[in-house]
């Protein structure tokens, strides 16, 4: 399957949509060039006590509106994929306002700030790890750790529906930064196939639309890395060493405001190359390692 992304969200912002018995989704009002249409809130169970999923950033009209789109039920969880100030700052209002307790793996760590910034405020009441289950009034939801976009990042799956709830992780509308130091190439692409060895039926990314079914698409994430890897090691060979060098071969008429997320992105790259002994460096500067026939 080659990539290809989904482009056709159609935002409507404040109102909650049904997305599955048990899923309703709230767009939160921050597109962008990163967010897309925005931040898409996931509010999970059917009966009176819910959990949200990455409840978005700190807007008060956002606030406003996920009050009302909780209409009258409690809310037992506040779960975080990640700490990026598009995801996890509405957790402390949510928190204010319901009572509820935060889950997520750790707080932000010292990293660049591309994309919507690092959320440093947040810290989970309640740490997860891996494999660890999160009991609710009609759901279960297991965590999934997959570092690489982040290194707190953490998916949750909803038992009974073969759904996974991806963050940043896996979005259907884009490829996802990966931004050293603490964004790490080898760990997202470790990170996709754990995913791909599961056996989900769907996904809901917080940006963009869900993913169905998930394992091609995932197969096309990991073909698609690979790929740039290959470009990179081709221009590298013809003598471009930098990493602003190499985007500016490989992004030709990239809008100037995704630059810097993209310089990232390869450094990342660079550095798994480096990892996977294809690549060297001095300084700033990259070359191949040629191997003797």
């Amino acid at each position: 399957m080659a990539l290809q992304f989904d482009t056709s969200l159609e935002p409507h912002y404040g109102i909650a949509e049904r997305l599955s018995p048990r899923i309703a989704r709230l767009l939160a009002p921050n597109p962008g060039p990163f967010t897309f249409r925005g931040t898409g809130v996931h509010i999970v169970g059917a009966g009176d006590r819910v959990a949200v999923i990455d409840p978005g950033p700190d807007l008060p009209e956002h606030v406003a509106a996920l009050k009302r789109a909780l209409d009258g039920r409690s809310v037992s969880h506040i779960l975080i994929t990640h700490t990026h100030k598009d995801h996890s700052p509405a957790a402390q209002p949510l928190k204010e306002w319901s009572g509820a307790k935060t889950y997520g793996f750790g707080p932000h760590a010292e990293t660049n700030d591309v994309e919507e910034g690092g959320d440093r405020l947040f810290v989970p009441d309640i740490r997860v790890a891996d494999g660890d289950e999160i009991a609710g009034e009609d759901f279960s939801i297991a965590c999934v750790f997959t570092p690489g976009h982040t290194s707190n990042h953490m998916c949750y799956a909803l038992a009974g529906e073969k759904a996974l709830f991806t963050g940043d992780h896996v979005m259907g509308w884009s490829t996802s930064v990966i931004a050293p130091p603490d964004g790490n190439m080898g760990d997202y692409l470790r990170s996709l196939e754990k995913l791909i060895a599961r056996d989900d039926a769907i996904l809901y990314p917080t940006h963009g639309s869900p993913i169905a079914p998930p394992a091609p698409f995932l197969r096309a994430l990991v073909t698609h890395r690979r790929m740039r890897e290959g470009q990179i090691a081709a221009c590298l060979a013809q003598g471009d060493d930098t990493a602003p060098v190499l985007v500016a071969r490989l992004y030709a008429g990239l809008a100037p405001m995704l630059v810097k997320a993209a310089e990232l992105t390869v450094l990342a790259h660079l550095e798994h190359m480096m990892e996977d002994g294809k690549v060297t460096r001095d300084g700033a500067r990259y070359r191949p390692i040629v191997k003797a026939p």
